[in-house]
């Protein structure tokens, strides 16, 4: 067989691995985005394939709207590049336990979804190497973030996202490992040691993350580790959990965030939830107190109720019902209190879900809306640059506000004939509307709502750091914890 065409290669590459999940890749990959970006270079993050429902809309190679995960959206931001499609070829939405939307390049691929795990590998390799070999003759460093561990045995064959790609770019790897958790040296050595021996050749440094206490104290266990592989650790970054990145991965956290006694919002958290990283606002905010809440007793109290995105509509509100949420938040609603649905929450608050093509599930909503939800079978994704309208009660403080926000969907919504009084809350850029209110009830198409400066101090009277001055912490963060001169010397021949 004739070896695989190699296109011509200019950038370098560095490449963020992690011991387990949630071990820190991706704010880390964040975060050396900005730093090399302010160093003057063309800076392009990379992950072949992401799993998570938290999308973000950009330009499709057609010039036609695509999605990509939202931490390579942010990861390009902070490079300060325009996200594109090649940044993460592949994204996989888990619409429940054992089955995923794959979406590639930027759209929905049924066929795909319904090829066998190490076939659908074999399938994608092709689509990821032609945006990893187009990101780096365009660019000159190229950070990559890989996906869980790059030590699971069990799927090395069919891997297209750790150590595949690592080869493939001749990356300078770093080892991310959480020491919060415990086992910190054990996760590094441990994965070190399961990877081929030209694996391990790629490995540069190790980094301790999220430690809390006396960083004198881990000695000698750097120097002993060091003297085991070969790999010293090159950074010890202390706990940071205000660093005001979103989390990608499932909620932010199960503590609630501000004090009691100020708003208290609780969003509710079914399992299929997505598009959590537009809330990473309000958590930042000092007079406001944000909660998950995934029991019905938990919604007492709250000043505000928000029902996010979701992946699966139908199973979320059978979820809710099982739980009796979907009477707690009626009685909210009755209360007078702020309701705000978002995308598959404005869908759950009509009357009815429709699904002639199989999408997601077809039941009865809430019924606090008069709207009725066909799925399509084509998603519609679209940017939504628009002003909201003229709204009333506890939502008036938002009449003509600009909205920059986004729509990824299959949902028709339409409006029922017995609707009666029915304020048009938003409409897009064809006048079409996306928006509803009743009273204290609210419902948008639009992600994106509290990412709005304009927003935030209209509803909250303040404002919170922007991406930028973000993306500025994370770089001036790494530079101080990291070895001197170990980042650049990443990207040295």
């Amino acid at each position: 067989m004739a070896p695989e065409p190699k296109a011509p290669r200019r950038a370098k590459a560095v490449m963020v691995l992690g011991t387990t999940s949630s071990a820190g890749k991706s704010w880390l990959t964040t975060a050396l985005c900005r730093w090399y970006a302010n160093r003057g270079l063309r800076v392009a993050p990379f992950k072949a394939q992401n799993m998570s429902n938290n999308a973000r809309v950009v330009v499709g190679p057609n010039g036609g709207m695509a999605e990509i995960g939202c931490a390579q959206y942010f990861q390009a931001l902070a490079a300060r590049t325009q996200p594109t499609v090649d940044m993460n070829p592949v994204l996989l939405k888990p619409e429940r336990d054992t089955a995923s939307q794959v979406i590639v390049r930027g759209q929905v691929d049924p066929l795909i979804a319904r090829t066998p795990w190490r076939e659908r590998s074999a399938a994608l390799w092709p689509v990821v190497q032609q945006s990893l070999h187009q990101l780096m003759a365009t660019h000159d460093v190229v950070v990559i973030e890989g996906a869980g561990s790059p030590a699971e045995i069990n799927l090395a064959d069919c891997d297209i996202v750790n150590m595949r790609i690592a080869r493939e770019a001749n990356a300078a790897c770093l080892l991310v490992t959480d020491i919060d958790r415990g086992g910190a040296f054990a996760h590094l050595y441990g994965t070190h040691q399961l990877l081929p021996a030209a694996e391990r050749a790629l490995i540069r440094g190790f980094v301790l993350n999220r430690f809390r206490g006396d960083a004198s104290l881990l000695a000698p266990g750097p120097q002993q580790l060091e003297a085991l592989t070969g790999v010293p650790t090159v950074a010890v970054l202390p706990m940071w959990r205000e660093h005001g990145l979103p989390e990608e991965d499932g909620v932010f956290d199960e503590a609630p965030t501000g004090q009691p006694g100020v708003l208290d919002i609780a969003i509710v958290a079914y399992p299929w939830v997505s598009n959590l990283d537009e809330f990473q606002p309000l958590r930042a905010l000092p007079n406001v107190r944000v909660r998950w809440v995934r029991e019905a007793a938990l919604l007492a109290g709250a000043n505000w109720v928000i029902l996010p995105g979701a992946k699966h509509t139908g199973a979320s509100l059978q979820w809710m019902r099982e739980r009796g949420l979907d009477a707690a938040i009626c009685a909210h609603a009755a209360s007078g209190r702020p309701l705000l649905g978002i995308c598959g929450g404005l869908q759950m608050l009509g009357h009815a879900l429709h699904d002639p093509h199989g999408v997601d599930t077809a039941c009865e909503g809430l019924g606090l809306l008069p709207l009725a939800t066909t799925f399509a079978a084509e998603k519609h994704l679209a940017h939504t640059r628009t002003c909201l309208g003229e709204l009333h009660g506890a939502w008036a403080a938002l009449s003509g506000v600009a909205l920059d926000g986004y729509e990824i969907r299959h949902g028709q919504t339409s409006v029922r004939a017995d609707a009666g009084s029915l304020t048009i809350a938003l409409r897009d850029a064809l006048g079409a509307p996306i928006g509803w209110q009743r009273d204290n009830i609210l419902g948008l198409y639009a992600h994106g709502l509290f990412e709005s400066p304009a927003v935030l101090s209209a509803l909250f009277g303040g404002s919170v750091r922007t991406l930028d001055a973000v993306f500025e912490g994370l770089a001036d963060f790494v530079d101080r914890h990291f070895e001197t001169d170990c980042l650049a010397t990443l990207i040295e021949s």
